[in-house]
């Protein structure tokens, strides 16, 4: 979990920039170009729902205008620290993986911003019983390894088990604490030494039965994964595997040059019959790495030569180029934009600040109009009010506790009603924040703010290499910081445990709210059977937690905005992933 951490925080650094001034007039439209003209920041939250055995049949359905065959070139920053499945838990990681993995399920795309979780090895989406404590799956006939051999019920069982040895220290962890217990390791050391996890049953080769200890209606979500992806029995070479996979999908892995360069060829063994996912339209698949996004982005907004059959997976467009691409009415075919699906968040300490309502009326008192503005505007930043992520939560429900929409700049004079009712009218905060350029701005914006509504704020600049390290110290001297959470499925369970879970040196908990009443109330609604009745609770839950407890104050939501080549087709950030899917691509003539 601490990855996934990790790469919000990544992931919401590289767009904090996107306020910042451009140097000269590099940030400046082209000659003829429109602002204006530029798009609009409404957005239509992704549909997700669960697929039929009949949705779970191949092939993908395929995009409009598809072309199959040619060469795509996918440019980057940085190679991938992991190919094997059970230490994936990126989402750079997990997208490249499903051009050469395969998992029991999956997220077809239906349409544009529509996706169903359907069976990808599987024939379904699983079956539950026993309250939502036994799941059963049961594989596809004809799906095979690079080598032609099949795919079977052992490999499954072997892929869970191998993820409790001591040598997988990344990748997720829900479906072994399930299993077992919450420091799973210490139930089970793996397979190597010969012994099976008797929680995991192979009645026949085609046929995988899991037994959790608790009912876990949104389990076949977490299989969907990329950390979960199958691994062959017969060739697993323990350490050796996170470099030299075996391919279940649509690509092998043809060569790697470590930190410069992939090609991925196709894998004759993969029957898109048995796909709904993958197009895996492109006959060869080159990848790139050792470019910066502001090198990236000129290259394809250049479009010149190999560069039209290019594209990026993650590439932001930097602040320097951001106007340029959003008022170039040229790049409007190819201009890609999504939301961030990770939450952001500015945590209260609830060991120091322990009055909820002045915790109420920093919420009321906040700026996030002036804070959206210095981001780069709506275009670069959008103004959630909830804590969960309208992208990436199944049921969501829209509420705003502190009149935030009404009143984006904020609500001076109720913050001021409410610190007239509060242990302390004139209170001080300390705020620790990630010393950036964009941030010593955004500073400025919440310290007068807050200074209008009686707050006196004692500002704490931190350097960016260990911000996190600082906040995450249980014992810090800090009130109020900046965090982000990403959910790792489409559900409340993914972040409402994680980020109001163990109060620890290091865990994601940074506003320490240990409230035994919340944690029984979470692990009631994780054991609910019916997964709708469960998404609707957590949603509930969230409000009411806002309502009642106010632990922390939502942050911006950034947005992200990229460019392909015009000879690319298919290409869409994944809504969930945030990140440009492989699965639609294809090269045009």
């Amino acid at each position: 979990m601490s990855v996934r951490t990790a790469l919000a925080v990544l992931a919401a650094a590289a767009l904090a920039l996107t306020g910042a001034c451009a140097p000269g007039n590099q940030g400046a439209p082209p000659p003829g170009s429109s602002p204006q003209a530029a798009p609009s920041a409404t957005y239509v939250p992704p549909k997700i729902s669960v697929g039929t055995a009949e949705d779970s049949r191949g092939p993908a359905i395929e995009p409009e205008g598809v072309v199959k065959g040619g060469t795509v070139t996918m440019i980057d920053r940085d190679d991938f620290s992991h190919l094997d499945p059970a230490q994936i838990y990126v989402n750079t990681e997990a997208n490249f993986g499903l051009l050469i993995h395969r998992g029991l399920t999956g997220y077809k795309r239906v349409a544009k911003g529509e996706y169903k979780l359907v069976g990808d090895l599987a024939t379904d989406v699983g079956t539950a019983s026993d309250g939502g404590k036994t799941w059963t799956f049961t594989l596809k006939d004809g799906v095979k390894w690079q080598d032609g051999t099949p795919i079977t019920s052992a490999d499954v069982k072997w892929t869970v088990e191998r993820m409790f040895a001591p040598f997988i220290t990344q990748g997720p962890t829900y479906i072994q604490q399930w299993l077992t217990q919450e420091d799973h390791r210490a139930a089970y050391e793996g397979p190597y030494g010969g012994k099976e996890l008797d929680a995991i049953e192979t009645p026949d080769d085609k046929t995988v039965v899991f037994r959790f200890k608790t009912p876990h209606a949104d389990a076949n979500y977490a299989f969907a994964m990329g950390g979960y992806a199958i691994v062959p029995k017969a060739k697993d070479t323990k350490e050796q595997y996170d470099k030299e996979p075996v391919a279940s999908g649509p690509y092998i892995i043809k060569s790697h040059v470590v930190d410069k360069s992939y090609e991925l060829v196709r894998n004759p063994a993969w029957d898109p019959a048995t796909d709904p996912i993958r197009g895996a339209y492109p006959d060869v698949w080159k990848l790139e790495f050792g470019q910066e996004a502001l090198q990236i982005t000129d290259r394809l907004v250049a479009d010149a030569g190999a560069d039209q059959q290019a594209f990026t997976f993650y590439a932001i467009t930097p602040p320097e180029r951001l106007q340029q691409v959003l008022g170039d009415q040229s790049l409007a075919s190819r201009r890609m934009i999504s939301p961030s699906p990770y939450g952001n968040y500015y945590y209260f300490n609830l060991d120091r600040v322990k009055d909820v309502k002045i915790r109420q009326a920093i919420n009321y008192a906040w700026p996030g109009k002036q804070i959206q503005q210095i981001q780069g505007g709506p275009q670069a930043a959008a103004l959630p009010t909830t804590i969960l992520n309208e992208n990436t939560t199944v049921g969501y429900q829209a509420y705003d506790v502190f009149g935030k929409s009404a009143k984006p700049e904020g609500d001076i004079e109720k913050a001021k009603q409410l610190l007239a009712e509060s242990s302390d009218p004139t209170p001080t905060i300390v705020y620790a924040y990630n010393q950036t350029p964009v941030q010593e701005r955004v500073t400025v914006a919440i310290k007068n703010a807050l200074e209008k509504a009686g707050i006196k704020v004692v500002t704490k600049p931190m350097d960016r290499k260990t911000y996190y390290d600082s906040i995450g110290l249980v014992k810090n001297e800090f009130d109020l910081y900046w965090g982000g959470w990403g959910a790792d499925w489409a559900s409340g369970a993914t972040v409402l445990p994680v980020v109001f879970g163990p109060v620890a040196d290091g865990a994601p908990n940074y506003s320490h709210l240990n409230d035994p009443a919340l944690k029984a109330e979470m692990k009631k609604i994780s054991e609910m059977p019916d997964f709708e009745a469960q998404s609707a609770a957590w949603m509930a839950l969230d409000k009411k937690i806002q309502e009642t407890i106010t632990p922390l104050v939502v942050a911006e939501n950034r947005i992200a905005t990229m460019v392909h080549g015009s000879k690319v087709g298919g290409a869409e950030i994944d809504p969930q992933m945030w990140i440009v899917s492989p699965n639609t691509i294809f090269v045009k003539p």
